[in-house]
């Protein structure tokens, strides 16, 4: 494991200063990188606690972490416990939380804590699962009080506003954190990025959960997620064509590029194509995705404070949804960004 430059993975004291989630941010403390640098050197395990065990995704990335038989395990960190939350008035909450808390206790060893404080305090850094991004903003809150360094599952929240918020108070107070859909480190977000491309298309599953305001965050954040992974940010113009079984998005860059995303109802492969200026390139079938790419970027996130995102990106995904959601609701209009 390389040395750590961030001093937030022994439970230092809270006084210490960490990093800032994009960049700058106060210099480190002479002391947490001295006693940093010795745990690197002796290869201690990250220390991971997980908040909301309401989701599949708790058990795929403990497996992954913490199994060093698993066939794409990813070294440098362990998953040690976990905060059970749960939303009671969403099905997909409700109806697993017990069943993932029990396995994650029973087979992984996990120590289940009543509190997101009690959590806190037992490891060096957060998995923010919740599937539910209503309760994103509240949980981030803590995590942020307790100066945790932060992964937040998808969807980083359920409005723009909540989202916002979040970058806003981990910005304040130091904390570094990143938000994305393993699309894009997957075979499509990785070997189809071109410089010379002046659009792309992109597909996925796009199930909608009318809790959520921005309905396309609860699952077509992924092929979303993908489009910004093959054209970068920039966009400043979207129009959504809204019916039962599927959504298309369409959207302007400053810089002339053209992107659409396409989300399948109730679900569909997922998929791109890029245009280039003298070639276009399609994704193959079944194009390989997966946990592991992501979990190596969050490991790697934990170590150095640095997001492989960055924070002002993920905040665009969610003003160009906002912009879609919009859109939607006036008929079609075309939306600017907020």
């Amino acid at each position: 494991m390389p040395l750590m430059k961030s001093p937030v993975f022994l439970n230092p004291p809270r006084r210490l200063v960490v990093p800032a989630g994009s960049g700058g941010g106060p210099p480190l403390a002479p002391l947490a990188a001295l006693l940093l640098s010795c745990a690197a050197a002796a290869g201690a395990d990250l220390r991971l606690g997980i908040v909301g065990a309401d989701t599949s995704h708790v058990i795929a990335f403990t497996r992954t972490l913490n199994d060093p038989s698993a066939p794409e395990h990813v070294a440098g960190a362990r998953v040690v416990a976990a905060f059970k939350g749960g939303s009671p008035d969403l099905p997909s909450s409700r109806d697993r939380v017990d069943k993932f808390t029990e396995e994650l206790r029973s087979r992984w060893g996990l120590e289940i804590v009543p509190d997101i404080a009690t959590l806190c305090k037992k490891v060096d850094a957060v998995l923010l699962e919740s599937v539910d991004g209503r309760k994103h903003l509240e949980q981030a809150k803590e995590i942020i009080a307790c100066r945790k360094p932060m992964f937040i599952d998808k969807p980083l929240a359920s409005t723009l506003e909540d989202a916002r918020e979040i970058a806003r108070l981990a910005k304040a107070a130091g904390v570094p954190w990143f938000s994305s859909s393993s699309l894009r480190f997957g075979e499509i977000g990785t070997t189809m990025k071109f410089d010379d491309a002046v659009g792309a298309a992109t597909w996925g599953p796009g199930p909608l959960e009318a809790t959520h305001k921005l309905d396309l965050s609860w699952y077509a954040i992924h092929p979303i997620e993908m489009l910004y992974a093959l054209l970068g940010p920039g966009c400043q113009e979207v129009t959504r064509t809204y019916t039962e079984r599927s959504d298309e998005v369409t959207c302007r860059w400053k810089d002339g590029k053209i992107g659409s995303v396409r989300a399948l109802r109730p679900y569909g492969e997922y998929g791109a194509v890029v245009f280039r200026a003298k070639q276009v390139v399609q994704s193959p079938p079944k194009a390989r995705a997966g946990y592991a790419p992501l979990l190596r970027e969050v490991v790697k996130f934990f170590q150095t404070g640095k997001p492989p995102v960055s924070n002002e990106e993920t905040l665009e995904i969610f003003a160009f949804m906002d912009a879609a959601q919009r859109s939607r609701e006036a008929g079609g209009k075309p939306m600017t960004l907020r």
